[in-house]
């Protein structure tokens, strides 16, 4: 040991406080620096609002504010976008689903389970497909009306019900008879304003022949008719087209008494009653202003009845909906 020098554990001592002297140094400067420079957050946030000016292009309605987004909130914002686009697809496509049914709705029974036509062409109803043993008389009422009182007492007598198609001049000269129609329990039928044959009409006209005397019998006895049997039987596509955008069902018939040839009342009989035409759902042809009609319509229904046929109008005859026609013009229930 050396009398005036330091002893080896003070040199050590020395040495140990310069080197941790000289940590201490370099870690203030390292915190000095760490302070001087951003963090990754910040470096971040800043990149984000770099990337969101440039999508604004820096004009959106005024200066752009300052947006602090961190890693976190970006992750949110994205999760909450997603979320609403989401929901905006399936708000769209419920919409689109109930434009959908609801048009399905309005078009379907007049497009697919009702159809009247056959092969391009559009068919009147000549009779009835139905497994009832039943049949319709039907009586045009165009011109006279002195046998019309006659008629309705013998259908009362054996409680039947018809369906009468009336003209609009018809309607015009015998008003009472019209409501003593209604009043019996018969079908108010229309056979068109002024008895044209429809087939040579415009659209326009063939539904003013229509509807003319559709008004005035509705005006008259508050009836809403809905059965058209066209002038002389004269149809094309046309016509059955613009009776049903009436509302109107167009009815022909499957059996004619042929009475308007006067060939007397047993002829009307056998015409009818032995037709081999004769089956359940026949519409039957007669006229209430034809010379023997009243004469023979006691012996007809006899007939009819006799063979186990019951006589309702053709208003309950018919299908409403859900039918489709055959080549021959019978109607049949079902699409």
């Amino acid at each position: 040991m050396h009398g005036n020098g330091k002893s080896w554990n003070d040199k050590m001592k020395l040495a140990m406080c310069e080197l941790e002297r000289k940590i201490q140094k370099e870690a203030s400067h390292h915190n000095r620096r760490e302070e001087a420079w951003p963090g990754q957050e910040q470096v971040d946030a800043w990149t984000a609002e770099r990337q969101q000016l440039r999508g604004c292009g820096q004009y959106c309605g005024g200066a752009a504010q300052e947006i602090l987004v961190t890693k976190e909130a970006r992750k949110k914002q994205n999760f909450i976008r997603s979320v609403c686009v989401q929901v905006a697809k399936s708000a769209a496509f419920a919409l689109a689903t109930i434009a959908l049914i609801q048009g399905v709705s309005r078009h379907l029974p007049d497009s697919i389970t009702v159809s009247s036509s056959v092969g391009g062409r559009e068919l009147p109803i000549y009779c009835v497909e139905t497994d009832k043993k039943q049949v319709a008389l039907s009586f045009d009422a165009a011109w006279g009306n002195e046998d019309t009182g006659r008629i309705l007492e013998t259908l009362k007598k054996h409680n039947v019900k018809v369906t009468f198609f009336m003209t609009g001049g018809w309607v015009e000269s015998y008003p009472d008879d019209v409501k003593a129609i209604l009043a019996a329990g018969h079908d108010l039928g229309n056979h068109s304003e002024n008895h044209k044959n429809m087939s040579q009409l415009s659209d326009e006209q063939c539904q003013e022949e229509l509807m003319k005397v559709h008004t005035r019998v509705q005006e008259l006895t508050g009836y809403e008719m809905f059965l058209f049997r066209p002038p002389y039987g004269d149809y094309d596509n046309h016509v059955i087209t613009n009776v049903h955008k009436c509302n109107y069902y167009p009815i022909q018939w499957s059996i004619d008494s042929l009475d308007w040839k006067d060939y007397g009342a047993d002829d009307i009989v056998r015409r009818v009653v032995e037709s081999d035409k004769l089956k359940n759902g026949s519409i039957i042809l007669m006229h209430n202003g034809a010379k023997f009609t009243a004469d023979a319509l006691d012996a007809v229904i006899v007939g009819l009845q006799g063979k186990g046929y019951e006589l309702v109008p053709i208003s309950e005859l018919i299908y409403k909906d859900k039918y489709h026609m055959k080549a021959d013009g019978t109607q049949v229930s079902g699409e």
